[in-house]
């Protein structure tokens, strides 16, 4: 069982801007600046301790060494479609680190699953010895 925890990111902690977006497009790839780069610096957001720990910890390049998230988003011609793909993003990385895995508490088999396991482990040897060359 995992328990998962809520938080939203405040657009108004996001910094947007406006870039090149890359590759083919004709000649409007030249003139308009529909790409995004988003940044999101995790240290200054409001975002519970926890969630800043957590994301800190990841080691994923799109997080400098600063702590700020960099995702660029450059799928549509649209500038305001790929904000908020950038912010979709930014919230679905947000959402991952939320589910707190439970901690494993350790158990020893018991006796009648060790006993299965050696026979099993017997069983597989003889079947082993079986498929060798007969010795005289």
């Amino acid at each position: 069982m995992t328990v998962r925890l809520t938080a939203r990111v405040d657009q108004a902690e996001v910094e947007f801007s406006a870039i090149r977006a890359q590759g083919p497009g004709g000649q409007n790839v030249n003139k308009v600046s529909s790409a995004i780069h988003l940044r999101f610096d995790i240290a200054s957001s409001s975002l519970p301790e926890v969630y800043k720990e957590r994301l800190l910890a990841l080691h994923d390049r799109r997080i400098t060494k600063d702590g700020v998230i960099v995702l660029k988003a450059q799928q549509s011609r649209s500038q305001e479609q790929n904000k908020a793909e950038a912010l979709l993003r930014l919230q679905e990385m947000v959402d991952r680190i939320a589910i707190m895995p439970t901690l494993r508490r350790a158990t020893k088999p018991s006796r009648n699953a060790q006993r299965k396991r050696l026979d099993s482990k017997a069983s597989h040897g003889q079947l082993k010895q079986s498929r060798s060359k007969i010795k005289e």
